[in-house]
């Protein structure tokens, strides 16, 4: 089991941040769904096709990770929150023990 830490906007009425315990193997996205995370929509569920799971990783983590591909770079073009550095779509973020601590920002909106 790894810890997975989302942090909520400040200023969001409905969105709380949350610690999370799950299992390796799975994207970021399949354990934020599993765990009811409030800001992760995953309309498309996992498909690369709508960029509703949008995030933004914190450091040291963003780093670790592999760079976004083709399709990733294009899908972050659509998000609805402005893009940063650290922003990734959590469905092609798999969990590994490496990224025991992953924190992620959540966007104000994912539509």
């Amino acid at each position: 089991m790894i810890t997975i830490n989302f942090i909520a906007p400040d200023d969001h009425p409905t969105r709380t941040s949350a610690t999370i315990q799950c299992q390796t193997g799975q994207s970021l996205m399949q354990a934020a769904v599993a765990a009811n995370i409030a800001g992760i929509e995953a309309d498309c569920g996992g498909l690369l096709t709508c960029a509703t799971c949008h995030v933004y990783v914190r450091e040291p983590h963003a780093a670790q990770l592999p760079p976004p591909d083709g399709d990733e770079r294009g899908m972050l073009e659509f998000t609805a929150a402005p893009c940063r550095p650290g922003s990734r779509l959590s469905c092609q973020i798999q969990l590994t023990d490496a990224l025991d601590g992953l924190t992620v920002d959540l966007p104000p909106n994912q539509h």
